[in-house]
């Protein structure tokens, strides 16, 4: 006879979690702050999608949409996708958990990269599943490694790309070819939550990979975008996918402000433009200013650099120096990469303030 225990008792999995840190928001007494840290949009949101927020202010006591259907069928217009292949949830984590949930379990395990966005690990072990990590090549994923990683008992692979903190990303065809080492029964994840920002010809989102496949999810957000206060994703998938995904997802797991703020935004494609362009300009700028023997910095698709630095003290104190001057940006510890910062890409003045400070821990400067 086995003893009862005399409280509540979580799944095996939850203790191994370490819980989501968010980066540091806080600067000296009299500093005005400039947050650097959370990859957010220097521009703001859309003008299109501010007025769509502002008109759902009188309905606030309405339940929304159940399906997000409005939402969906914009998003269906703008990427030529079908919108009944399409979930939408409340932030692009939303529907990592439910995917998590829906196909993993105690015993099974999930394979990511080393340095891969920090939610799968506590998406799988909530799961009771394992979580696999495997070392990347100079920050970049390794698709052989990713695959020498695959058991029996896989289940699930995540793939950030690009990939979030490190910036890189795997083309096309190489995305292509990871796929095709996976058995059909393993669920292959393409979270691509900065797919707005890349300008690599040889990049793909992967829609043409689900469209051929059974086992291939897409899943972005438009938290980057410029309205990640609504906490707005979506994914694209097969159609039994989508089923299973929906019969556990809430029902009402998208505000009404969340729906008409995101359909407007990615109707809003001048204004994703023009995003795209300011991050494309200042990204390629604040790598060519910071790269040194002293720092290195690994090239970013994302709306973001990872700077790293000779040790760990060296970064330390230039996070510190940069935070006295109100410029807030990530620490990656909790990435297992303490000798790195990554720094959002932000305004123009913003940016110059980062390479004017971290002249002195080795950048070369400005090069205009």
């Amino acid at each position: 006879m086995t003893d009862t225990p005399d409280r509540p008792v979580p799944q095996p999995g939850i203790s191994r979690i370490a819980p989501y840190v968010p980066g540091r928001s806080d600067t000296p007494a009299g500093v005005k702050l400039v947050k650097l840290s959370a990859n957010e949009s220097p521009l703001g949101a859309s003008p299109r999608a501010i007025e769509a927020f502002r008109s759902v202010a009188g309905r606030l006591e309405v339940y929304p949409e159940g399906s997000s259907r409005q939402l969906r069928e914009a998003l269906g217009e703008v990427h030529g996708l079908d919108p009944n292949r399409l979930v939408c949830g409340f932030g692009s984590d939303d529907l990592l958990h439910l995917l998590a949930q829906v196909y993993l379990g105690e015993g099974d395990k999930a394979v990511m990269s080393q340095y891969g966005f920090n939610v799968y690990p506590i998406i799988t072990r909530g799961a009771s599943a394992e979580i696999i990590m495997v070392p990347e090549q100079d920050f970049r994923a390794d698709v052989d490694a990713l695959l020498a990683a695959v058991t029996a008992r896989t289940r699930v692979l995540f793939l950030a790309n690009p990939n979030n903190p490190t910036g890189t990303y795997l083309s096309a065809g190489e995305v292509e070819r990871l796929h095709a080492g996976l058995r059909p029964d393993i669920l292959f994840v393409l979270d691509n939550a900065y797919a707005e920002y890349v300008t690599a010809e040889d990049y793909s989102v992967g829609t043409e990979l689900v469209d051929s496949a059974e086992n291939v999810v897409m899943v972005r957000t438009f938290s980057k975008m410029g309205i990640a206060a609504e906490r707005v994703g979506w994914m694209y998938g097969p159609t039994h996918i989508v089923d299973a995904v929906n019969r556990i997802r809430g029902p009402f797991n998208v505000s009404l402000s969340g729906q008409a703020a995101a359909a407007a935004a990615a109707r809003d494609v001048e204004f994703t433009a023009k995003l795209r362009a300011h991050n494309a300009k200042w990204r390629n700028w604040l790598t060519q200013s910071l790269s040194s023997n002293a720092i290195h910095v690994p090239p970013s698709q994302g709306n973001f650099i990872l700077a790293l630095f000779e040790n760990v003290e060296t970064s330390k104190a230039a996070f510190t120096a940069l935070r006295d001057k109100g410029l807030i940006v990530r620490e990656m510890h909790g990435y297992g990469i303490p000798q790195g910062l990554r720094i959002s890409i932000g305004l123009e003045e913003h940016m110059r303030a980062v390479v004017e400070i971290l002249k002195a821990f080795g950048a070369p400067g400005a090069r205009d």
